[in-house]
């Protein structure tokens, strides 16, 4: 209020001391929403500033302009001010003597303000000039904001009220309408009559002091009961349409958001299942990957096997004595491929025993489900038994939702102790495997050194005897021709060094048999090395096997376990279509009470349309006998007079020939 009183002093030049005053009782005042300048006599100038202060949001929801004395001038420019207004409810502007001008600045306000409620404009004279009247009333007529209007003692003829009355048939929400100490008459009440045939909102319509028929004013009162009457029927049934509506609208959100809580669930668990899909068929590839190095490795060490036998096929060829040997290795391979052949035949009934139990668990977990489908089954007699109440079915829902949690959290928890085992014991087997091909691969490397080793130190050996055979040949040669020349001479002396080096050459050959034996003992070895490495591949490979197997039996799992949440996901749906289709039922009986309601209405408009026109031509009968009443009154009235004027004659006759007659004379002298 204090920056209102300084924004008005700033705008007027020679702002007034009674206004400014009032301004500041008002900033002091616990009312700050009222501008109350009752009987303050406003200047031209201050009703200019007032004008440029009012537009937009004004601080004050109430102006009270009463008895000020305003000039037409001024009430324009206020008016003007508060045509784009939007937060005035409430203008007074009583006792101003407003005329055409101020008419037509009200008709232009009431057509641009929507925020004005109740307007009083008491002790004016609007109804004086015609055309600023019906300039006010066709504002009126567009105005569907403002519910009560005071026009007491405005001089407001038959004509005034007849324009009244063409905008109340096109305005929609006036409520109180007080036209008292006006001059309407009969004519402007019956106008006023009729228009109330089509409008419906207003409930109070106050004619006193206008020299209106007492008939037209029952009507009128009639007419009003019944806008009542109608207003409460009409406010009664959209409260109920309104608390039905929020009802089925609040049903609606409840299963909506069940439903969005269930799919929600649904996609989460949809969600984690092919995460854990995605996770095992990750691992399954690393572990078939891991396999494919395993195999690639095996296929590895059988080209270094296959080198080796080569370099022993070729070593055979020249050791002939090897060959039994090597036939005794071969019946230790076969009596260990027979070893292994029943270690597989005892793999094979191990896995034919956790088939079979892996069956009779199956066996089991069907009759569960069997069981649990009966229980279904009840539940749904339950269910199909309780769909009378509401309040049931939304209890049955949250039992559903519960159960429903309820399993969701126990499948949660079985997969996620799946996966630990799982976990642990693809880690396990994991590290157990990656220990081993370390194991294994750094003994394979270190006997292939070992053979590499001993294989180049035999071909040196045995290039060396070759060479020394080979110069021993060409000694012998040069020897021999030494010896025929000179065989006669030095037979008996090389007969002697030939006997040397016959020895010399026989210890050469046990030293060659000792290598041979050598050679042939470090073979077995490596045969047993490759014997034993093969034999751990067969066992990895079991092994490798063995994890495939648990991998399919745990997707196997996951498959089933899938489908069971498939199932309940499914019967839960089924359940929710159930319910939905119930609710969907109530809903159609609801619009069915709707179109009831509807079709009362219409009956009940039909039989007040019907009402009214008895009524109207009840009343027009009622109009017509009195004046017909009327007319006779007048005329046994006017014959009454006829009568005394003609028994005044006949006795002023009956006097004069009284008084003229001898009998007259005689009695006027006695």
């Amino acid at each position: 209020m204090e920056e209102f009183r300084r924004a008005y002093a700033r705008l007027c030049a020679a702002p007034q001391e009674a206004v400014l005053r009032r301004l500041r009782e008002l900033g002091g005042a616990p009312g700050r929403g009222r501008l109350d300048l009752a009987a303050q006599s406003l200047s031209l100038e201050t009703c200019g500033a007032l004008g440029r202060l009012l537009p937009g949001a004004a601080p004050f929801a109430e102006v009270v302009l009463g008895d000020c004395g305003l000039s037409e001038e001024g009430v324009k420019l206020l008016l003007h001010g508060l045509c784009s207004n939007t937060t005035v409810k409430s203008l007074d502007l009583k006792g101003n003597n407003l005329r055409t001008v101020g008419a037509e600045a009200l008709g232009k306000l009431l057509r641009q303000n929507k925020s004005i409620r109740r307007l009083i404009l008491e002790w004016n004279s609007l109804g004086l000039w015609e055309e600023g009247f019906s300039f006010f009333c066709q504002g009126l007529g567009a105005n569907n904001f403002l519910q009560r209007l005071d026009l007491r003692n405005n001089q407001i003829n038959h004509q005034g009220a007849g324009e009244l009355a063409v905008a109340l048939k096109q305005n929609a929400s006036l409520q109180e309408l007080d036209l008292r100490w006006n001059n309407i008459g009969l004519l402007g009440g019956r106008a006023l009559l009729n228009c109330l045939h089509s409008n419906k909102t207003l409930k109070r319509l106050e004619l006193a002091g206008n020299n209106v028929p007492s008939d037209i004013l029952k009507a009128v009162e009639q007419a009003m009961d019944h806008n009542q009457d109608r207003q409460t029927i009409l406010s009664e049934t959209q409260n109920r349409a309104y608390i039905l509506s929020k009802e089925v609208l609040s049903l609606k959100d409840e299963k909506t958001k069940q439903f969005l809580d269930l799919m929600d669930t649904i996609d989460k668990q949809r969600e984690e299942i092919a995460r854990n899909g995605r996770m095992s068929a990750a691992r399954v590839s690393q572990l078939q990957e891991a396999l494919d190095e395993q195999h690639s490795i095996m296929n590895s060490l059988k080209a270094k096997l296959q080198m080796t036998e080569a370099a022993l096929a070729l070593s055979e060829q020249k050791v002939h004595n090897l060959g039994e040997l090597l036939n005794a290795t071969k019946q230790e391979q076969t009596s260990m491929a027979e070893r292994h052949f029943m270690e597989l035949q005892q793999q094979k009934q191990e896995g034919a025993d956790r088939e079979g139990r892996l069956l009779r668990d199956l066996s089991a977990a069907s009759e569960k489900n069997l069981l649990l489908r009966n229980q279904v089954d009840e539940l749904e007699k339950k269910c199909k038994v309780q769909q009378d109440q509401l309040f049931q079915v939304k209890q049955d829902l949250t039992n559903t939702t519960a159960e429903l949690k309820l399993r969701a959290v126990q499948a949660e928890e079985r997969l996620e102790m799946e996966k630990r085992r799982f976990k642990q014991s693809l880690e396990d087997m994991e590290s157990l495997r990656v220990k081993e091909v370390d194991h294994m691969t750094q003994h394979i490397e270190a006997s292939e050194r070992s053979m590499q080793d001993r294989i180049q130190r035999l071909e040196a050996i045995r290039i060396a005897l070759e060479e020394e055979l080979s110069q021993v040949k060409a000694a012998a040669l040069t020897e021999r021709g030494q010896a025929e020349e000179e065989l006669i001479k030095v037979r008996n002396q090389a007969r002697l060094e030939e006997q040397q080096r016959l020895e010399h050459l026989e210890e050469k050959l046990r030293l060659m048999t000792e290598s041979r034996d050598e050679a042939q003992n470090c073979y077995l070895k490596q045969k047993q090395m490759v014997a034993e490495t093969q034999a751990k591949v067969n066992q990895l490979s079991l092994h490798a096997d063995g994890l495939r197997r648990r991998l399919e039996e745990l997707q196997q799992d996951l498959n089933s376990k899938e489908e069971e949440k498939v199932t309940e996901v499914n019967k839960v749906k089924v359940e929710l279509q159930e319910q939905i289709g119930h609710l969907q039922a109530e809903r159609t009986a609801q619009d069915g009470l709707r179109e009831k309601i509807a079709a009362l209405e219409r009956q009940l408009k039909a039989l007040s349309s019907n009402h009214r026109e008895a009524l109207l031509d009840k009343e027009g009968e009622i109009s017509m006998l009195l004046e017909k009443l009327r007319m006779k009154e007048a005329d046994i009235s006017r014959m009454r007079e006829e009568e005394a004027q003609r028994a005044s004659f006949l006795q002023n006759a009956i006097m004069a020939y009284v008084q003229g007659s001898p009998l007259g004379t005689h009695s006027s002298r006695k």
